[in-house]
């Protein structure tokens, strides 16, 4: 046996992995993009699991992909394991992932008194919080599957019309590919196509982040949400996971964990959107579009 065995939801099964180390599984072996036992355990295993291997690991606080173990808990909203893994002797107050410790991460989620430590939340960083849960409530009832959108940050809906050499139509009862929404947004604002995935185009944003940052947004009904970050006219991230959690490349880790399971909010919250209803991606629109083919 090894720690193969052990499949994705194993790891609340004492006895399974009681088994496999007995066989000579080593607790500290890196496996791959998961991470070692310790690290998987903690994000979706038992406490007793975490316990058992907390005790055999050499280092408690051993990184994998720039996080702890601890760390991996928190985030993965997995209180008991984290007490466990703060009992031995695991360091919640250690800095990783853009500054933020596990004790920090842990005062944005749901348990924010996890850690008696001296960790604290900025002003800035509360009211993020704050505005997640906002969001979230905003678009939790949102049918979004086959959306395209971008998010594009301290530019009106008529500015995005000249920015992408649009042109204004009279509202239309189905649209093609070359035919969308576009929306003013307090911070900005929002081209969509419930109908489609043109809105994420680069011949679109790279045009729409002149000067400013657009975040897009497609919900593939084959292969799961896609996003890509364009900064003034450049391609800094593509072919991400709005809403899929923590990715050790993450620009804004607290964003990810805020927003996860939660693409569209995540959207409009990474642009500093502020919307105060959905028209943007439900209707009815400020405009109705249509792009040169």
């Amino acid at each position: 046996m090894n720690w193969s065995d052990i499949g994705y939801d194993g790891w609340a099964d004492l006895d399974k992995v009681r088994a496999v180390l007995a066989a000579g599984a080593d607790p500290d072996a890196d496996n791959d993009w998961a991470g070692p036992a310790l690290h998987q355990a903690a994000e979706r295993g038992s406490p007793e699991v975490v316990a058992e291997l907390a005790r055999r690991v050499a280092d408690v606080d051993a990184l994998h992909d720039g996080a702890t173990a601890l760390w991996r808990a928190v985030a993965a909203r997995q209180p008991d394991n984290a007490r466990i893994l703060a009992a031995a002797d695991a360091d919640p107050l250690r800095d990783m992932m853009s500054g933020w410790s596990p004790a920090r991460l842990s005062l944005t989620g749901p348990t924010p008194d996890l850690f008696d430590t001296t960790a604290s939340l900025s002003d800035d960083e509360a009211e993020t919080v704050r505005e997640s849960h906002r969001l979230i409530a905003l678009f939790d009832d949102l049918d979004y599957e086959g959306l395209g959108l971008a998010c594009v940050a301290g530019i009106d809906a008529a500015e995005a019309v000249r920015r992408i050499n649009a042109t204004v139509v009279e509202p239309e009862s189905t649209g093609d590919l070359s035919t969308m929404w576009a929306t003013d947004v307090p911070g900005g604002c929002v081209i969509a196509q419930p109908w489609g995935y043109a809105p994420t185009g680069s011949e679109l944003t790279v045009p729409l982040s002149a000067g400013t940052t657009c975040y897009d947004l497609y919900a593939n009904p084959k292969s799961g949400n896609q996003g890509d970050i364009v900064r003034d006219g450049e391609i800094i991230g593509s072919d991400l996971h709005p809403g899929g959690g923590v990715d050790p490349d993450d620009e804004n880790p607290l964003l990810s964990y805020l927003y996860e399971d939660a693409p569209v909010a995540y959207c409009f919250a990474f642009a500093g959107l502020r919307p105060t209803d959905t028209r943007a991606v439900t209707g009815p629109p400020d405009l109705w579009i249509r792009v040169p083919a």
